[in-house]
């Protein structure tokens, strides 16, 4: 919870503590005649340099919560130069953002830069001859400025006072907030005083850790409500097939902006092909289209009436898209969060109520459906936890490190490396240090002396070291072309095999393949008619316990609360309550009568991993997803006698897995097992499984 401003107990209107110019233009330029809660309860903490999570909905103001008493400090303290990051997870954002923020700082006389991937470099170049106050940006391209030969640090970035992280929890819940933090940690090198951190978060059930995890060190507070709301209007179907929610699409909330989500590309583009197939005003927004297919659909989407937009998870963060009447759901997200988040894009219009259509494709997009929605209705949330063991960044953040400095000495690194990621220990540390040393990815100068290996030179070192830069790492994709100008990027599994296609979609029209060049990686498109393939490879989706134990609660309650549900969505749940097993708590064994057996745990994706490598041994081959497990042995006898033991990985899984972990040929084999194990078994069991759910009292036999 966040605690009570004094000020306000004393009687003091905290707006009255900003600076005079910034009170006279919210007033009179900006035209507010009252600031939000959590804008108000904001402004005291931060104006005293505390550390800062600032919590809010969608929509809720944290962007103006956080700038306007940073820019109070800025004209009080006479700041210069570079002194405020604004750091966002997406460039979209960040370009979404920009217009905005230049007009509140350009109120009082500051600037804004953008600096991301899509900048050109003589614009960059202006920059650092003439820095502005303020810069947007990502975390890959403040490690580019900080291995930069072209960047003087202390000039740059010695007058820097606060960073703001805008969507906190979509950094933290992976490898890419580690990533931040040790940014941050690096970035301190080079100020007076440790820069003030402010957080913008969406709804997380876990405030106070998620701060504490940004700022380690420093007078910290949590600004806004941790609270999930429960009002809004959701309406659950049944639809059958991607096909049938096109029609559907096409049919409803006709003259209205209509905001649909998918959570896979290939999803995103097979809907917006049939959606244009039925005379939809239609846009597509994924990250494999060009900036230029993205920036045309979000500013269409945003000026026009009667259109829909397909988006996956990248418009699922604080993107203004205009005025918006309806969002629709695909099957659904994996996460409550996430569901809330893309909800949160409806209801922002006076005497509007927030509002989503769920259109279930499957079975499984159904039942995931009643899960997630069934734990907002309980007003649940996740935590928003970083993922354990952040080996492959900490391997990461070494090279770069030592590539900053030019030559770096081993006792100096490793207390910078302990300094970025206080969790790990420092023996740790050292062994991963000293693995480099040994794979040549760093080097001994002379004496103590580090510098940058030959391995790293050659794996990395292509383009100024741009893959260095960045801890996530995707398929080597293929650029889409068009008449010169770039469509968007292509999986390769598109285009190989006997059956590889003439046509496929992209920006969700047809394109018919003229030519691949695989040296170049370019693909040579022109337009084509009907359909075509739409495929990418990616990492499979991870379902938490709650959610999964949610949909057994459903099923056998037999309604979702709270939410409509259509004719066509009741007969499916029926079905679905009166023919699966789901009675009592504990884990239901059933057989087909012949060879196939099936635990039915509704404990999520990573407990049934760790439950599946207890098991094989007793029962041999199984299959694991994330309401259960098939096998063909009976395995009742072995889970009633179940010791578990530990999760072990061989040295060929082990060196199967190490390129599941970017930087992971990085780490030693010890670590690496330790990261592999705990994020892909261990991290389900400190969740609501208990011990005793495993007892031979509550195992249900439905054979």
């Amino acid at each position: 919870m966040s605690a009570p401003d004094p000020r306000r107990e004393l009687g003091v209107d905290p707006f009255d503590t900003l600076h005079p110019a910034l009170q006279y233009h919210v007033v009179n330029s900006l035209g507010w005649t009252s600031l939000r809660p959590t804008q108000i309860e904001a402004i005291g903490p931060i104006q005293e340099g505390l550390h800062c999570l600032l919590l809010a909905p969608t929509a809720g103001g944290k962007t103006e919560a956080a700038i306007i008493p940073v820019l109070s400090r800025m004209l009080r303290e006479n700041w210069s130069g570079v002194s405020v990051l604004y750091v966002c997870p997406i460039k979209a954002l960040l370009n979404n953002l920009a217009q905005r923020l230049e007009h509140y700082a350009g109120l009082v006389g500051r600037r804004v830069e953008l600096w991301h991937g899509d900048v050109s470099q003589s614009r960059k170049q202006r920059a650092l001859k003439d820095p502005p106050d303020i810069i947007l940006t990502t975390p890959e391209s403040i490690e580019g400025m900080l291995i930069s030969t072209r960047v003087e640090r202390d000039t740059w970035f010695g007058s820097l006072r606060a960073v703001i992280v805008d969507e906190l929890h979509a950094f933290a819940v992976d490898d890419r907030g580690w990533h931040l933090r040790a940014i941050l940690s690096r970035l301190a090198d080079y100020t007076v005083r440790p820069p003030q951190r402010i957080g913008l978060s969406a709804t997380v059930s876990n405030p106070d850790q998620l701060l504490a995890w940004l700022a380690p060190e420093g007078e910290r507070r949590v600004v806004g409500s941790a609270g999930v709301s429960t009002d809004a209007d959701v309406t659950l179907d049944h639809v059958g097939s991607l096909e049938n929610a096109a029609i559907v699409i096409s049919r409803l909330h006709r003259g209205k902006k209509r905001l649909v989500f998918c959570d896979s590309r290939s999803y995103t583009e097979q809907l917006g092909n049939l959606l244009r197939g039925h005379g939809v005003r239609t846009f597509v927004s994924h990250a494999s289209l060009s900036a230029v297919e993205r920036r045309q659909a979000e500013t269409a989407f945003a000026e026009e009436k009667d259109c829909v937009i397909v988006a996956t998870s990248t418009l699922e963060l604080g993107i203004d898209v205009g005025d918006l009447d309806v969002v629709i759901q695909i099957d659904a997200p994996s996460t409550v969060s996430s569901f809330l988040q893309r909800m949160g894009r409806t209801g922002r219009r006076a005497g509007a109520r927030r509002n989503c259509l769920f259109l279930a494709t499957t079975y499984q997009g159904f039942l995931l459906s009643l899960g997630v929605l069934q734990k907002w209705q309980e007003a649940w949330v996740e935590a928003a936890l970083p993922p354990p063991e952040p080996w492959g960044v900490v391997a990461q953040q070494a090279l770069a490190m030592v590539l900053e400095q030019g030559l770096v000495p081993r006792h100096a690194l490793l207390q910078r490396l302990q300094r970025a990621f206080p969790e790990c220990e420092q023996s740790d540390i050292a062994l991963l240090v000293d693995s480099a040393i040994d794979k040549a990815y760093l080097s001994m100068a002379e004496a103590d002396l580090l510098q940058v290996g030959p391995t790293t030179e050659r794996e990395y070192g292509r383009g100024h070291y741009r893959d260095l830069l960045a801890t996530f790492s995707g398929s080597p994709l293929l650029t889409a072309r068009f008449a010169g100008a770039d469509v968007g990027y292509v999986d390769p599994s598109a285009l190989t095999g006997d059956d590889a296609p003439m046509n496929i979609l992209l920006a969700g029209r047809s394109w018919r393949v003229v030519d691949i060049d695989w040296g170049r990686r370019v693909v040579t498109l022109e337009p084509g008619t009907g359909g075509g393939s739409a495929r990418w490879t990616g990492t499979g989706r991870v379902l938490g316990g709650e959610v999964c134990g949610a949909i057994r609660i459903v099923l056998q309650r037999g309604t979702v609360s709270g939410v409509t549900t259509s004719k066509r969505a009741a007969a499916a749940l029926e079905e679905f309550s009166g023919g699966l097993p789901c009675a009592g708590e504990g884990p239901i064994i059933t057989h087909d009568g012949k060879d196939r057996f099936r635990v039915w745990t509704y404990a999520g994706t990573r407990f049934n991993r760790w439950l599946g490598y207890q098991l094989r041994e007793v029962v041999g081959p199984l299959r694991q997803d994330d309401l259960g497990l098939d096998m063909r042995r009976d395995p009742t006898d072995a889970i009633r006698g179940m010791a578990a033991r530990s999760v072990a990985l061989s040295p060929s899984e082990l060196e199967q897995r190490r390129a599941e972990i970017k930087f992971g040929e990085c780490v030693p084999a010890g670590l690496l097992e330790r990261l592999l194990v705990r994020r892909t078994y261990e991290a389900a069991l400190s969740g609501h499984i208990a011990a005793s759910v495993w007892s031979s009292t509550n195992i249900a036999d439905s054979r």
